[in-house]
């Protein structure tokens, strides 16, 4: 995966909020293509996993309880030097310091119901996508 594939995961406020579809066409203006996609409800115990780096700090409970809050939509997306590219076309983690057309400029509430996630290396990419998608499930 490393290179050209990324994860993010559209998380329960957008979902929630049927912001989804923008958020696609926003991804799919930029450039990527979607390689897997699923729309699920993630219990606390693979939220608590799938965050489990952020465990020691102090937002960590509050993000389990909001990613666990309503249906979220994981994907893999691809386009050359994909992680950059996303955090790129996503913006800043607080709405209010992101760049004007980035997704979190156009679809997020605040710092912490910030509509999306992206995986922030190659590596974690690939740990986060195994996370959500068996091999078979990726279309190349």
């Amino acid at each position: 995966m490393a290179g050209k594939h990324t994860l993010t995961i559209i998380k329960p406020d957008a979902f929630g909020a049927a912001k989804a579809g923008n958020i696609i066409a926003l991804l799919e203006a930029r450039g990527f293509r979607v390689r897997a996609a699923r729309v699920m409800h993630l219990t606390k115990q693979q939220a608590g996993e799938f965050y489990a780096v952020h465990r020691e700090r102090p937002f960590y409970g509050e993000l389990v309880d909001f990613m666990t809050s309503g249906a979220c939509m994981p994907m893999v997306l691809e386009k050359p030097n994909a992680v950059v590219a996303l955090r790129d076309a996503i913006g800043a983690t607080d709405p209010a310091e992101a760049a004007a057309g980035t997704v979190r400029k156009l679809y997020a509430e605040s710092k912490g119901r910030n509509a999306i996630h992206a995986s922030d290396s190659d590596d974690n990419a690939g740990r986060e996508a195994r996370f959500f998608f068996a091999e078979t499930d990726l279309i190349y």
